[in-house]
């Protein structure tokens, strides 16, 4: 069967009923959906034949023999093995898209900085070319660590497509709207969203509302998952029900094409006559997936005193140390605070984890004058960071009611390893160089006298 289409249209499964067209719920599910009938076997996994003529393939997102509540697999039924993706690699020069280690002896990343937002040009940029790393951490060839990325987009890929050996990426969008077409099936994000795109996993990045500009975090660790809540129990935080799978989608068509792949922070490409996203039927547990920030139920502190940001955590990775995470994210949405006789906002503190934070939207409340939305801060490990002098003395002397703290959408990609600059980072970015004077007229408030306060 042939099924000619556009470049840009797919072939989807019929939309299941309900609010999420085109989506299925679940994180880590075992899903199964079809986008012609018939086309996924039943009972077996690799039969004689496949209906259609398609070939049976497995993608595998963990070593075969991870413990049964961690292996992530998917069967993949398609028009062509993935092989005929795959040709004579050709190496391609991405110059600001950089992997760890990256230690440029003339940049210096011992410090607190904050970025403005970076800024589009006038040139039209793809996913590829305008991804921009402002920090990276550990090493993407033993598979510890992570980078941090801006995108800047304004053109779709048009018969190129994109898969990245060394890393899952999650897309944090804070301007625009992008689509990515997978071989699983579509995603659509739009800022208070989120997505997180598999390793190995084939894409094309479409704008259907731009220019686009957003933050990515590149984990080069072990997946993502959602934390464990210990005493918190079943509900609230980040809830599976909530995070969305595409349903089966396919291109059949006969274009050339280019399909790019980064492998141990080198990019390659290979030339193809057709489209790879031919996947007609698929079931597993190793999938896109999106997730809507807006459903995130924070828990706090209902009495007094202040709970550490961890309790914030939307997604982790662990490292293999228990409770040290190779990467947090954290999210910092609008909540209401109660707590009696406590200083309401993030404490002063330094830590063994490297924090890089993005707005979203709004005011941080720690920050509210010069961390803009669009905009960066990096607080390194073991560096001190906390409110500024005039988030200090608000929280300090304010009358603590019951207070709403509204228009706020932050986050924060949190590793245990230090956050190296890019040179991008530290010379071409817009770099706030006042940013570390936003303590300097913290006031010595000290006297001896006893029961002061």
């Amino acid at each position: 069967m042939n099924h000619e289409v556009d470049a840009h249209e797919m072939i989807q499964a019929p939309s299941p009923a309900g609010p999420h067209t085109g989506y299925m719920p679940g994180f880590g599910n075992d899903f199964e959906t079809e986008a012609l009938p018939g086309a996924l076997p039943q009972g077996m996994n690799s039969p004689q034949k496949c209906n259609y003529g398609l070939y049976g393939e497995q993608l595998s997102g963990t070593a075969f023999t991870a413990p049964s509540h961690q292996n992530e697999r998917t069967w993949c039924y398609r028009i062509r093995p993935s092989v005929k993706h795959s040709h004579r690699y050709a190496k391609i020069d991405l110059p600001y898209w950089k992997s760890a280690p990256n230690v440029d002896p003339d940049v210096i990343s011992l410090g607190q900085y904050r970025w403005d937002p970076v800024p589009h040009g006038t040139e039209g940029l793809t996913w590829l070319t305008g991804m921009r790393t402002m920090t990276t951490a550990g090493d993407v060839n033993t598979q510890v660590g992570m980078a941090s990325h801006i995108y800047l987009v304004t053109d779709s890929m048009v018969d190129s497509y994109f898969y990245s050996a060394d890393s899952e990426l999650l897309v944090v969008p804070q301007k625009g709207r992008l689509r990515f077409a997978t071989e699983l099936g579509i995603i659509d994000i739009e800022p208070q969203e989120i997505a997180i795109i598999p390793r190995g996993l084939v894409y094309r990045v479409e704008v259907l509302d731009g220019p686009c500009r957003g933050f990515v975090c590149e984990n080069y660790g072990q997946k993502f998952e959602l934390p464990g809540r210990g005493p918190i129990g079943a509900n609230c935080m980040a809830n599976p029900r909530d995070f969305k799978a595409p349903v089966a989608a396919f291109e059949d068509r006969e274009t050339p094409s280019t399909v790019t792949i980064k492998w141990c922070g080198q990019f390659h490409e290979t030339k193809i006559g057709h489209s790879p996203l031919d996947v007609v039927a698929w079931h597993g547990n190793y999938t896109p997936v999106k997730y809507d920030l807006r459903t995130y139920c924070p828990v706090g502190a209902i009495l007094f005193d202040h709970p550490d940001p961890s309790i914030f955590t939307v997604l982790t990775a662990p490292s293999g140390q228990p409770g040290t995470a190779n990467i947090d994210f954290v999210l910092f949405r609008e909540r209401w605070m109660v707590a009696e006789d406590t200083f309401r906002p993030p404490w002063y503190h330094k830590n063994i984890m490297s924090e890089l934070m993005g707005n979203i939207y709004g005011q941080y409340d720690a920050k509210p004058q010069g961390f803009v939305p669009g905009g960066v801060s990096l607080h390194n490990m073991m560096l001190p960071h906390g409110p500024d002098r005039n988030a200090f003395e608000g929280a300090s002397n304010a009358d603590l009611g019951p207070e709403k703290l509204d228009n706020t959408m932050s986050f924060m990609f949190e590793t245990r390893f230090p956050q190296h600059l890019t040179p991008f980072a530290a010379n071409e970015a817009p770099l706030q160089d006042d940013y570390i004077d936003c303590w300097a007229d913290i006031e010595k408030k000290f006297d001896g006298t006893p029961g002061k306060k």
